[in-house]
């Protein structure tokens, strides 16, 4: 059972995300062979506050 984790900052939409769950589903399906519903796809979604790039906060740039 493939399990794909993604992580991205808040703010995308519910259609955008289920366009990615699919878009990533259909690749391992192809790539890897198995069935639709052996793959697994996480969401996580993390706060501006709680992701620093170059030592400063998101929600600060």
């Amino acid at each position: 059972m493939p399990l794909v984790t993604v992580e991205a900052l808040e703010g995308r939409s519910v259609q955008q995300k289920r366009d990615l769950v699919k878009a990533i589903t259909d690749a391992v399906v192809n790539v890897y062979g198995v069935p639709r519903d052996a793959v697994r796809v996480v969401l996580r979604n993390n706060a501006k506050e709680d992701i620093a790039w170059g030592g400063i906060l998101f929600c600060d740039k």
